[in-house]
C-alpha cells in the first residue's frame, strides 16, 4: 500500500513528541495502520535539541508544508489562532487532511474549518485538543455512539487540579501553589487561561458539541475560575464530605443544555473527586451505558503525541474511503441548534460561606430569607470568631435550586446589617 506522508508544523513539546512517537514506534504503527506512515517534512523556527531531525526535510515556512504536493496529512502544532487557522485552511484547500491539538482553534473556528474540510472531502481530527492522552473524543464519537448522552463532567485542566489538590492536601493558599505550578511548567507566566477556566471552556465546548450534536458555541459557555477559592473553603468542603474540583459540566434536558465551567463541590466518594494532581478525568453518562469515566495525563509531550498519532493512524486507515463513510467531524450528520441555557437558568445545589457579626439571630435571619424563596438547607456549620477576630463563619449546604433564585437570596443575605462583605458561593454537583 502507498505510504502516508505527514508534514509536522511545529516542533515544540507536542511536535517533538509526535515526531518521536512516529519514528520510535514506526514498526508498530505500520502494523496498525496497514501502511507506512512517513514524516515527509517538518516546519520549525528552531530545531528541538531532544530529537535528531538531520535526515528530514526542514523549513521555517509552515505554508510551504501545507502546499507540498507530496504530503497527505498536515499536523498543526503551532498553537494560537490567526496563523494556525490560515495554515489549516490552506492545507484543506490543498486537499490535505489535518490533525491538530489546538482546542482554541476548534472551539472558536471549528464550524468554518469543518465546512471547508467537508467541501474538499478531507478530514480534520482533534483528539489531542482535549485531555491529552485520554481518548475522550473517540469515546464520544464512536464508543458511545449508541447512547443519548445525558451529561458529562470533567477535570479538563491539569493546572487547576494540581492547585486544588495542593491546597487540600497541604493547606497551602492559592497564590503560593500557583507560583509553584509556574515554576514546574504546569502554568504559563500568564496563567489566566488555566486558572480562570478559559482553557477548560474551549474543551467543554467541543465535548458538548460531540455529545449532543449541537453547534460549537464557545461564547455561550459560562466560565468561572478558582482564584477566589480559599483554604478555608477547601477545608469546610472536606468537613462536609466533599472535595472542590474545577469542572467543566454539560447536561442535556428538556429545558436545554448546560454549558459551564466553575469550581464545583463533589461528594468525596465519587471517583472523579479522587483524581488528583495534574491528571485529567471525564465522566460521561449515557442512557444505555450509564456512568463511564476516563482518566489519564491531560498534557505533556508523550500523552498528547499519543493522541495526535492515533488520529494520524485513523486517517491512514480510512484515507482511501469515500468521504461519506468517515465519521462526521462532530459525530452527528445532522446538527441541531438546541438552546444553551444562561447560567441563571441552571439548577444545582450550593455551598455558601457567610461572614457575620457574632451576635444572636443571624442564622435565623439567613434561614428565613432562604425559606422565603423555597431554598431548603441540607447542612450547617457555625464557627465562632477566631481569637482576636470579630466575625463568625456560617457555612450552609443547600438543596438544588435555580441559580436566579439563589442570586436573589444572596443579594438579600448580603443586605443584612449583621453580614459583612460578599458571600462565597460554590456550586455542588453529585454527578
Amino acid at each position: 500500500m502507498k505510504p502516508v506522508k505527514v508534514g509536522i508544523c511545529g516542533l515544540g513539546t507536542v511536535g517533538g513528541g509526535t515526531f518521536g512517537v512516529l519514528t520510535t514506534n514506526a514498526q508498530n504503527i505500520t502494523r496498525r495502520a496497514g501502511r507506512d506512515i512517513i514524516v515527509e517534512q517538518i516546519a520549525t523556527r528552531q530545531p528541538n535539541p531532544d530529537y535528531d531531525t538531520s535526515a528530514y526535510k526542514l523549513t521555517d515556512d509552515v505554508f510551504a508544508v501545507a502546499q507540498n504536493p507530496e504530503i497527505d496529512i498536515i499536523v498543526e502544532l503551532i498553537g494560537g489562532y490567526d496563523v494556525a487557522k490560515k495554515l489549516v485552511l490552506t492545507a484543506i484547500e490543498n486537499g490535505k487532511h489535518v490533525v491538530t491539538a489546538n482546542k482554541a482553534l476548534i472551539a472558536e473556528h471549528g464550524a468554518e474549518i469543518f465546512a471547508a474540510a467537508e467541501a474538499k472531502g478531507v478530514s480534520v481530527m482533534y483528539e489531542a485538543a482535549i485531555a491529552g492522552g485520554i481518548p475522550i473524543v473517540k469515546a464520544l464519537r464512536e464508543g458511545l455512539a449508541a447512547n443519548r448522552i445525558n451529561w458529562l463532567a470533567g477535570i479538563i485542566n491539569g493546572t487547576g487540579n494540581f492547585i486544588l489538590t495542593e491546597m487540600r492536601d497541604k493547606g497551602r493558599d492559592f497564590a503560593d501553589v500557583l507560583q509553584e505550578a509556574q515554576q514546574l511548567g504546569y502554568a504559563e507566566a500568564d496563567p489566566t487561561f488555566d486558572v480562570e477556566g478559559i482553557d477548560a471552556a474551549h474543551k467543554l465546548t467541543i465535548l458538548a458539541s460531540i455529545a449532543y450534536g449541537i453547534p460549537l458555541q464557545f461564547s455561550r459557555c459560562y466560565t468561572e475560575g478558582i482564584s477566589t477559592i480559599t483554604t478555608e473553603d477547601v477545608q469546610y468542603a472536606e468537613e462536609l464530605g466533599y472535595r472542590i474540583k474545577h469542572l467543566g459540566i454539560s447536561c442535556q434536558s428538556e429545558r436545554g443544555i448546560d454549558l459551564r465551567v466553575h469550581p464545583t463541590m463533589v461528594p468525596a466518594s465519587r471517583p472523579i473527586a479522587n483524581v488528583d494532581g495534574v491528571l485529567n478525568a471525564v465522566m460521561v453518562n449515557g442512557n444505555a451505558v450509564g456512568d463511564t469515566m476516563y482518566v489519564g495525563a491531560g498534557a505533556g509531550a508523550g500523552p498528547t503525541a499519543s493522541a495526535v498519532v492515533a488520529d494520524i493512524i485513523d486517517l491512514a486507515r480510512s484515507m482511501d474511503a469515500d468521504n461519506s463513510a468517515r465519521v462526521n467531524h462532530l459525530a452527528f450528520n445532522t446538527i441541531e441548534d438546541e438552546q444553551v441555557l444562561p447560567i441563571e437558568d441552571i439548577e444545582t445545589a450550593y455551598y455558601l460561606r457567610i461572614q457575620a457579626l457574632d451576635k444572636a439571630g443571624v442564622l435565623a435571619s439567613v434561614a428565613s430569607l432562604l425559606s422565603e424563596r423555597g431554598i431548603s438547607i441540607e447542612a450547617i456549620i457555625q464557627r465562632e470568631p477566631a481569637p482576636g477576630e470579630e466575625l463568625a463563619q456560617i457555612i450552609l449546604l443547600t438543596h438544588r435550586v435555580q441559580e436566579k433564585v439563589m442570586n436573589d437570596a444572596m443579594t438579600a443575605i448580603e443586605g443584612l446589617n449583621s453580614v459583612v462583605g460578599q458571600l462565597t458561593r460554590i456550586r455542588v454537583e453529585h454527578l
